[in-house]
């Protein structure tokens, strides 16, 4: 049996990073997945996926991923069930991604980058601050 998804698409909204009772970190972002086709009007429709990532990529994510940043998602597809206060069984569907790999690296979405990019010189900072950034991170793919 296999359960693979490949996805590329935009986050819809900043990463939310949380802690398990146990501490390990998760991470959950929605991306905006355009469709192959095109609608009555000539535009693409979007899917909205919802995303979790665990442990260390979680953090990863959390602290360089921001809206509208492109990223490529590889996971397996999960269906859970769960109840709500009032007695409601609710179904819900998310990728849970084994691999994110970001796909755009400006400097306008380097969260840790406090320099102002006004001029050439910062320019040049943040460049090298982000080759630096690219070679400390640890994704695992």
């Amino acid at each position: 049996m296999l359960n693979k998804v490949i996805l590329i698409g935009r986050l819809g909204a900043d990463p939310e990073l949380r802690y398990t009772p146990n501490g390990t970190a998760v991470c959950n972002f929605s991306l905006a997945v355009e469709r192959d086709y095109t609608n009555q009007q000539g535009e693409r429709d979007v899917d909205w996926v919802d995303i979790v990532v665990w442990r260390k990529q979680a953090e990863t994510c959390a602290n360089h991923l921001e809206k509208g940043r492109l990223v490529a998602v590889e996971g397996r597809l999960q269906v859970r069930y769960y109840e709500t206060n009032e007695g409601q069984r609710r179904k819900v569907t998310e990728i849970v991604a084994n691999s994110v790999r970001f796909l755009d690296w400006s400097s306008n979405n380097n969260r840790n980058n406090n320099n102002s990019n006004s001029n050439s010189n910062n320019n040049t900072n943040s460049n090298n601050n982000m080759q630096s950034m690219e070679e400390d991170i640890e994704v695992p793919f």
